[in-house]
């Protein structure tokens, strides 16, 4: 109960919460189990409905080479989902080593790994993956998994510094000191769960902007290479028929936004679950 006598919204309740899962899990249902019902691969071609509107037989329209644009953009979406997902798997992992470590011991530790991050911080992400893409480009999209989360676990790794060294001085943490446990086993069975809440939250926030960083890499070409497709190389393939064979841009352009927006308000929903516990 609250102080003015009404109950608490339960944790995992939030409207965004609901709304951001059942979005998220349509999402990739679509994009796992849509092709199997599609008369369509995403590869195959119909010269004879080249850049064909939307019909019965085509509801999203063909593209260029008359593939079906649905069928495109539902393996966009997999892999988008797939990268999106590593990503901010890989991102939150490293940050929380990264952050856990510096935070409790501290010292020459943890001036050394905050260096890094600064440095990491100025460099421009673009600019880098413009100069080593040239040497990946035939190289498997895991590749593309690591670089964006090299570039996006740095703040996320101040904070759980931040959170580790509050957490240090605790009782729990002084008294497995005292009974002589490690210190990685303090960091892995005192520090890392009691900050796995923050971090489910900055894993499903990562999602969003790892989504997003893929389609813009891929959209200029750094990302997913041909005959693969990812949302970000849908939308730059459709670029230039954005105002004469529109559906061919739109339709990845908005399975795109509604991959971002359920992943953001589902993290935004955990983090004022997070905030009322």
């Amino acid at each position: 109960m609250t102080a003015a006598g009404t109950p608490r919204r339960r944790p995992g309740r939030r409207p965004g919460v609901v709304l951001g899962s059942c979005l998220l899990v349509a999402l990739a249902l679509a994009a796992f189990a849509g092709p199997l019902f599609l008369p369509y691969t995403h590869t195959q071609q119909d010269l004879a409905t080249v850049l064909s509107a939307p019909s019965p037989a085509h509801p999203l329209g063909t593209a260029r080479l008359g593939e079906d644009v649905l069928a495109l953009c539902l393996r966009g979406l997999q892999k988008s989902l797939v990268i999106g997902l590593l990503a901010a798997v890989l991102t939150t992992v490293v940050s929380a080593v990264v952050g856990t470590v510096a935070g409790y011991l501290g010292g020459m530790v943890d001036r050394v790994l905050m260096a890094v991050v600064d440095v990491l911080l100025v460099l421009p992400p673009i600019l880098v993956v413009a100069v080593v893409s040239p040497a990946l480009r035939d190289q498997s999209w895991l590749v593309l998994v690591l670089l964006i989360a090299g570039f996006q676990w740095m703040l996320t790794a101040r904070v759980v510094r931040a959170r580790a060294r509050s957490l240090r001085s605790s009782g729990y943490v002084v008294a497995a000191e005292n009974m002589g446990a490690s210190s990685a086993r303090v960091v892995t069975r005192h520090l890392l769960p009691q900050m796995a809440p923050l971090l489910v939250v900055d894993c499903t926030l990562n999602v969003a902007s790892a989504v997003l960083a893929e389609a813009g890499l891929s959209y200029f070409g750094f990302g997913v290479q041909a005959p693969d497709v990812s949302l970000g190389t849908l939308v730059s393939a459709g670029t230039g028929s954005a105002l004469t064979f529109p559906w061919v841009f739109l339709a990845p352009v908005g399975f795109l936004a509604a991959t971002v927006l359920a992943a953001a308000v589902l993290g935004e929903g955990l983090r004022d679950d997070e905030g009322a516990r």
